[in-house]
Formats: structure tokens, C-alpha cells, sequence
């Protein structure tokens, strides 16, 4: 028998300041003080096809599940919701939301015959809450690294990555950034959590091997805040996923520019390490590549060029 789509989301009391994985364009997960219409968030229309609808369950592929799974139809989500394309509430934090995530993991529950029931969640909070049985699987555009694949498994199904913004008409970094070094003597605005985050932390001794003054990094747990920043002076530059802020810097109004892609990441799902439903989300994220649903979702978002030809399990990441 085939269950619907989804169930609905289960909210907290207060739905507010959720993720900043995606750009900084509107608080993900809410609005925050700055406007919502700009962000292309809440109050922007989504796209009105549905290749998701046409989905049916597989049953070989379904029959990876463990029987318990299959037996009780329903799988708890961590899910942060944030901003286009990858997750956002177009009609308001009261509605349903949509996005590139959203549809995949929609059309993978169609395949797998199952439900997934959301829970909305703070993007640094996910992956923690897999390990104690909170969710069974995890979604916020987790891009997969060295150091999350000592505690959690991935199911891959975006290549995206790393990326830069800045406000329209900053000319200080040129028209790309390519190297962190010229990121030095700036303040950059990135998520809490994040893999920008990591990086930047990671790499905080290149500006004084270049005898530059280092940068300063503000991190912010709601997007909202971030372009605030950004607009009013605070922050000199994001750091962002490329899809993100690849969509943002598109829409007229949002009066941001693009400076290139940094390190491209590999996306995927995200479990606790050793889960048993892996292999049946990457069959079914592979049944999505090889009927051409996969495509004409990443077609509706404006995705394609972050196409990926094979779900893989736990690959390394990016070098």
C-alpha cells in the first residue's frame, strides 16, 4: 500500500531562528528583522510543477528497510528549514515548506513507501540529537567532511559546497574570492555550526603566514541577522553554500553580489553512524537518479549544475 507524502510537521512552541547553513538572506527557519520578500523566503512564490507527485514505492527497494521501519511506516526528521532553494517556508513559518531538500526527501519517502514525520530544528542541533535517538535521520543541506563522518553517516544527493557574497558594489575582494588569504584584515558572517565555521577555524593561521592582519569571524544563528550585518557594515563578506547564495545574488532586490565557489561538499542525508537505513535511502536516492525525477527537481530549483550521477554512502570529502 502506498502511504501518502509526508505527515505533517511537528513545530516547536516557538519556530523562530532556525539554521544558517544557506545564505544570508532571511533568518532560516523565520524572518527576523529583515524583509522576508527580499530573502525570496516567505511571502515569494514557489515553483508550481510537482515531479514529486508521479512517484510510486519500489518495492525492491523498499524491502532494505528494516522490517520495523516498514512495518511502522513512519520516520522522525530533523529538518532545518531555511532559506531557498534548498529549504524554506514560502507561505510563512505556518505552512508547508518547500525547496530542493524538500522534494527529495518527499520523493524518497514515495519510493521507500514510508512517512516522514518533520520536527523543525536548529541546525547545530541536528546532528548531536541523531546519536540520542531524537531523529532517525537528519536534513539542512549537511555537507559531508572528515570530521562529521567520525560520528555520522551520510547518504549523499547534492554536490554543492562552499562559496562567497558580499553587499552589491564591494570591490574590495575583486570579483572572486579563491584563496582565504583574501578574506584577512576582513570580518566574515557565517553560520553557527557550520562547515564555514570549521574552515575558517581551521585555516585561521594563513593571514599571518602572508603577514596580513587575520580576519574576524562573527557567527550568527539566524540568517536574518547575517544580512543585516552584512547590509549595515558589520560583516565585510558571507560564507555560504554556493547554491544559496548563488540564488540569492539572483534575486534583484536582495543586493547581493557572488565572488565564486570556494570547496564544493558533498550533501547528503544524515544518520547516526551504524544506522541500518542507509543502504535503502541510497538505493532510493539512486531509483530517483535513474527515472528522471531527480532531475526534473533539481531543473524546478535551479540546481542541475550541483547533479550528482550516483548516491554514495560515507564518500571522503571534497580535497
Amino acid at each position: 500500500m502506498r502511504l501518502p507524502r509526508i505527515s505533517g510537521r511537528l513545530r516547536p512552541a516557538v519556530t523562530a531562528a532556525l539554521l544558517l547553513s544557506l545564505p544570508a538572506l532571511t533568518a532560516c527557519g523565520a524572518g527576523g528583522p529583515v524583509d522576508t520578500a527580499v530573502a525570496g523566503a516567505q511571502g515569494s512564490p514557489a515553483p508550481t510543477d510537482d515531479p514529486v507527485a508521479a512517484v510510486r514505492k519500489v518495492d525492491s527497494v523498499a524491502a532494505l528497510l528494516p522490517a520495523g521501519v516498514r512495518e511502522g511506516g513512519t520516520l522522525r526528521v530533523g529538518s532545518s528549514v531555511g532559506a531557498p532553494p534548498s529549504a524554506y517556508y514560502p507561505n510563512g513559518p505556518d505552512k508547508e515548506p518547500q525547496g530542493q531538500d524538500i522534494d527529495i526527501a518527499d520523493a524518497v519517502a514515495k519510493v521507500l513507501g514510508i512517512r516522514l514525520e518533520r520536527h523543525d530544528a536548529s541546525f547545530e542541533t541536528i546532528l548531536p540529537a541523531l546519536g540520542s535517538g531524537k531523529y532517525d535521520l537528519g536534513t539542512g543541506n549537511f555537507g559531508v567532511t572528515t570530521e562529521r563522518l567520525k560520528t555520522i553517516d551520510f547518504v549523499t544527493y547534492i554536490d554543492d559546497g562552499q562559496g562567497f557574497a558580499v553587499k552589491k558594489g564591494n570591490t574590495a575582494f575583486g570579483t572572486r574570492i579563491t584563496d582565504l588569504a583574501q578574506l584577512c584584515g576582513h570580518t566574515v558572517g557565517i553560520g553557527a555550526g557550520t562547515t564555514f565555521e570549521a574552515t575558517l577555524d581551521a585555516n585561521k593561521d594563513v593571514c599571518a603566514k602572508a603577514g596580513k592582519r587575520p580576519y574576524d569571524v562573527k557567527a550568527y544563528s539566524e540568517n536574518g541577522a547575517t544580512l543585516t550585518a552584512l547590509q549595515q557594515g558589520r560583516i565585510d563578506v558571507v560564507m555560504s553554500t554556493i547554491n544559496g547564495l548563488r540564488y540569492q545574488a539572483a534575486q534583484p532586490a536582495a543586493g547581493t553580489a557572488f565572488l565564486g565557489e570556494y570547496h564544493r561538499l558533498d550533501v547528503g542525508f544524515a544518520f547516526k553512524k551504524g544506522s541500518p537505513l542507509t543502504k535503502a535511502f541510497q538505493a532510493a536516492v539512486n531509483e530517483l537518479i535513474e527515472n528522471g525525477t531527480y532531475a526534473r527537481i533539481l531543473r524546478k530549483w535551479n540546481t542541475t549544475p550541483s547533479a550528482i550521477d550516483a548516491s554514495r554512502i560515507n564518500p571522503p570529502e571534497h580535497t
